[in-house]
């Protein structure tokens, strides 16, 4: 197992354990764990046994499952209630979810994933809603190509490279189609998708930029597929970019789109 440079082994080891269960409803047990994070049962034991010490998790049932603990709720709340993107956002969402009448979502880029922070509910009775705190890829979705493509080409390139597993039947997997949107992405400034990461849902997002001009997140509009037409998502579309921007310059960026560098993001590596 490779791990970032001035970091332990067994610390990675610890954190990918911790953040799995950040993608999963129900509990994890010993050998899950060990078989999807390529080690042994040993190893996986030991540190949960210090996680369920620590109140970070907690274990139940005869299989020995494992679940979050009331330290690890803890620690959830109060990294959203510290968190600036999300604070600057929550104004702005409410504001989008009265213009537009659907959901508002705010997405942060969380190392090479990204998650919701926070979302302001539709009031209508049929609505798309999201689960805040969960992980998704950035490759799928509107939320996460606006977030992928105004990143570090390093970063661009290893997510098109890796396994792009399809999410529904709608999840765009193929590698070129993809850099193209990121493209289209980086010159219109905001993105619509549709059914890719939930069966009839869709969306309208725009990127977040801190001071460097990187993506940090993203807001979106998100609602049922047959209420977000073609027509729709280019009126929301200006909704979300003016939202979008005014959260960006709370973090310290200038305004408009960055001009990145694109070196390399355009063609597979050899």
């Amino acid at each position: 197992m490779t791990t970032p440079q001035g970091t332990t082994t067994s610390a990675t080891r610890a954190a990918d354990i911790l953040l799995l269960f950040t993608d999963e409803t129900d509990s994890l047990g010993v050998s899950g764990i060990a078989r999807r994070l390529g080690l042994s049962k040993a190893v996986v034991h030991r540190i949960l046994t210090t996680f369920v010490d620590r109140g970070l998790l907690v274990a139940s049932g005869p299989d020995r499952e494992y679940r979050l603990g009331p330290a690890a709720v803890a620690l959830g709340a109060r990294a959203l209630r510290s968190s600036s993107l999300r604070a600057l956002a929550q104004p702005v969402l409410a504001d989008l979810q009265r213009t537009t009448g659907e959901t508002a979502t705010v997405t942060a880029l969380v190392g090479d994933l990204r998650i919701y922070l926070a979302q302001v509910e539709s009031p209508n009775e049929i609505k798309m809603t999201v689960e805040v705190g969960r992980r998704f890829p950035l490759y799928t979705g509107s939320s996460g190509r606006c977030i992928l493509a105004f990143q570090r080409p390093e970063l661009i390139e290893s997510t098109l490279s890796a396994d792009l597993v399809a999410l529904t039947g709608e999840t765009l997997t193929d590698p070129q189609r993809l850099r193209e949107r990121l493209d289209q992405i980086r010159a219109d400034g905001w993105c619509a998708s549709s059914g890719e990461r939930q069966q009839g849902a869709a969306s309208v997002a725009a990127p977040v930029f801190d001071v460097d001009g990187y993506a940090v997140g993203a807001l979106s509009v998100c609602g049922p597929a047959h209420r977000m037409t073609d027509e729709a998502n280019r009126a929301y579309a200006a909704a979300v970019v003016a939202g979008a921007e005014t959260v960006s310059r709370g973090l310290g960026w200038r305004g408009g789109l960055p001009d990145l560098p694109t070196k390399d993001i355009h063609a597979p590596s050899p």
